[in-house]
């Protein structure tokens, strides 16, 4: 969804050209999240009593780019020792996209505050209307607006306090509700920059020219505090309004008897960081990260980083320190390289990324499987009433594709649910259910809130994520890394075949003690050795699909039916469609077709149906009979030398024959090239669909 990225320099001389060079390429590293405007803001001149200077712009990170290198009143070459910049990408939630509603957004027309923001304020209509009584104008259609007028409120209110910036910050954050990660800049504390989360993610960056003084930060807590001057206490009312507290009362201000600092090693302190809601905005940079967890507040004072917490968990495993991460992620993994898109170079990576998803996991010679991330827990596993996966979109069609495996090798009922329609019927969970909430971001809101509501009631949590460090992986009590690599585009591909990959090993690992399973899992650990090369064999097919794709890329609808192991493949594929071409696509279980999507049938309805050699191949022929008698034209993918069921086929695309619970990650690659080609040809960036955003952060 949207994107931050603040960078501070601190006795690290850049010039303004660099410092926006580095702001302005922190936002293209997440623009495959999704965005429809983009601003920052800089210092207007070198000193402390600069003031700060905004720069939005609607559309693409090229216009901001271009609005800012065009100003004449800027010396590009001034030099500034200590400096702090905030960006940021918005994705509309509330307001349309333009200039007035990106962020930055700011205090006054003097830009004494600013902020950047991801997620939703719920309360800021009840925060607006308390503000506006204050004698507040309000400018932007957006609930970020609150945030920096609320600072600039309790700045007045406290001028005699000698408040700190983290101070100010922690008493604006808990009048908030909602979910949000900010980043604050202020005239008032110039060359410090405070950020916090809370349900939406947020990590620091580090790089120093000499090594960190320690590889972690003790958090420190919140201690009550009385102020003299007056504290707000905004709340919602029985008319939706908002009241002042006039009396003395209890600010609950961080403030610490003593701090453990990040800085550098010995005299120097030459020092950079770099926030940011996506550690790709950072590799390049460094790869020493920390990430913050929810209620954290980071606060860069004179080069040094500390970290508070407003209030304290009640989670006795909670850590007390934040550590400072080596992040694995190279630059050339989130670099495009020859392809033209970064779609097309994940489509075309899976044969790595499936090996990835497996390597040190899967031994071959003896047959054995470890997770070390769940090992374990694995007999706690084994004893649960049921299994629940939980995702949401691609995540959710994963867990579908191997739902049947699993019931097969745990002989346990195996549920999969849509994660907001898990929430909305409040779904009974039991201490004895194990949960698996599925997300390549690990930071799915529907995803988290619903493991949060698994997890208050008893039950074993289980993540399967691609992002180290995200929510689902911290919440969860152990899980499983997929290993898949970065993944830039915004529609997902080899994310979902190593959460595919991922789930099959699990439930090879579930019944690896089962004497009745032996011979089963030994087949399907065969066909997992020879799906790289398998998959390559897939890929070689892209000319193929590209004239099919010339055909099918002017209709309005595309209807995809399969069953069995193929059903999510179908769902997936049609998703696919949808997301990057804007075309009308349709899943359709196979045995369903007779119960209302045979109407949709005739000959000029484009209809894609999945025949596999499995156990249902015969019952999937049975509908291709029934289409063809409808005068539909039925393009089939299939199985390589399957005469009969190509002679069926209006088109035949053929896939190598595998173990039938992994035949879906074969006929899967077929639609996502298709769906690519499609998009491409319909002229469509297939990076950034419309509408869409790579982590859905907000419900």
């Amino acid at each position: 969804m949207c994107g931050i990225f603040a960078y501070l320099n601190y006795k690290t001389p850049a010039t303004r050209r660099t410092i926006i060079e580095i702001l302005v390429n922190g936002l293209k590293r997440m623009e495959y999240r999704g965005y429809d405007s983009a601003g920052i803001a800089i210092d207007d001149s070198a000193g402390k009593d600069a003031g700060i200077h905004l720069f939005k712009a609607r559309g693409k990170i090229a216009a901001l780019d271009e609005m800012v290198n065009t100003q004449n009143e800027f010396d590009f070459d001034v030099l500034f020792d200590v400096h702090v910049g905030i960006a940021h990408t918005r994705w509309a939630t509330h307001g349309e996209p333009n200039a007035v509603n990106s962020h930055p957004q700011r205090s006054n027309k003097t830009n004494d505050f600013v902020v950047v923001h991801n997620g939703i304020i719920t309360n800021h209509k009840d925060i607006k209307l308390f503000l506006q009584k204050q004698g507040f104008e309000f400018e932007s259609d957006t609930d970020t607006e609150v945030i920096p007028k609320l600072a600039k409120h309790l700045y007045d209110s406290h001028i005699n306090a000698n408040l700190s910036f983290r101070e100010l910050v922690e008493m604006v954050i808990q009048q908030l509700e909602g979910a949000f990660s900010l980043a604050f800049k202020s005239c008032h504390y110039p060359g410090q920059c405070v950020a916090t989360r809370r349900g939406s993610p947020l990590l620091i960056g580090v790089k120093s020219a000499v090594r960190l003084a320690t590889d972690h930060i003790p958090i420190m807590y919140s201690k009550a505090h009385h102020c003299k001057d007056k504290d707000v206490d905004i709340k919602p009312g029985s008319e939706k309004d908002l009241r002042m507290n006039d009396e003395v009362n209890t600010a609950h201000l961080a403030r610490s008897d003593s701090t453990t600092e990040l800085t550098p090693m010995g005299e120097a302190k030459e020092i950079e960081y770099f926030f940011a809601s996506d550690a790709s905005a950072i590799i390049e940079h460094t790869n020493q990260v920390i990430f913050l967890e929810d209620d954290d507040v980071a606060a860069v004072v004179d080069g040094s980083l500390s970290i508070h917490r407003i209030k304290r968990s009640h989670n006795v495993n909670e850590s007390a320190v934040r550590e400072v991460t080596t992040l694995k992620t190279q630059i050339q993994e989130i670099m495009k390289g020859n392809y033209s898109s970064f779609m097309q170079k994940e489509i075309f990576e899976q044969p790595e990324s499936v090996v990835n998803t497996m390597r040190g996991r899967l031994n071959l010679e003896t047959y054995e499987v470890i997770l070390g991330g769940i090992k374990s827990y694995i007999s706690e596993i084994r004893r649960c009433r049921r299994l629940l996966f939980i995702a949401c979109g691609t995540s959710y069609h994963s867990a579908l594709a191997t739902r049947q495996l699993l019931e097969e090798l745990t002989e346990l009922p195996v549920i999969v649910e849509l994660a907001s329609d898990f929430l909305d019927r409040s779904t009974p969970i039991f201490r004895d259910d194990v949960c698996f909430f599925i997300s390549q971001s690990g930071e799915t809101a529907d995803t988290l809130m619903a493991l949060r509501y698994c997890k208050g009631r008893g039950a074993l949590i289980v993540g399967v994520t691609n992002t180290v460090g995200s929510g689902i992986s911290r919440e969860s009590h152990c899980g499983i890394h997929i290993n898949a690599g970065p993944e830039i585009g915004v529609a997902s591909t080899k994310a979902y075949t190593s959460q595919f990959i991922s789930i099959v090993l699990f439930g090879l690992m579930m019944c690896e003690d089962k004497i009745s399973m032996q011979e089963r899992r030994k087949v399907i650990i065969e066909g997992l050795k020879k799906l790289p090369d398998l998959i390559n064999t897939v890929l070689k097919m892209d000319d193929e699909i590209h004239s099919l794709a010339q055909e099918l890329y002017t209709q309005r609808s595309l209807l995809v039916m399969g069953r069995g192991y193929n059903y999510a493949t179908c769902l997936e594929g049609a998703l696919k469609i949808k997301e990057l071409t804007y075309m009308h696509s349709e899943g359709i279980l196979a045995g369903e077709l007779k119960h209302g999507p045979l109407a949709l049938i005739d000959k000029a309805m484009p209809v894609l149906m999945i025949a596999t050699r499995d156990n249902v191949y015969k019952k999937c022929v049975n509908a291709i009979e029934q289409v063809r008698a409808r005068n539909g034209k039925p393009i089939i993918i299939g199985n390589n030398e399957d005469n009969e069921t190509k002679a069926l086929a209006y088109k035949y695309l053929q896939v190598p024959h595998t173990v039938d619970c992994l035949q879906g990650i074969l006929t899967v690659i077929p639609m996502q090239l298709l769906s690519f080609h499609i998009a491409v040809l319909r002229g469509y960036d297939v990076d950034c669909p419309r509408n869409l955003a790579k982590s859905v952060t907000v419900e």
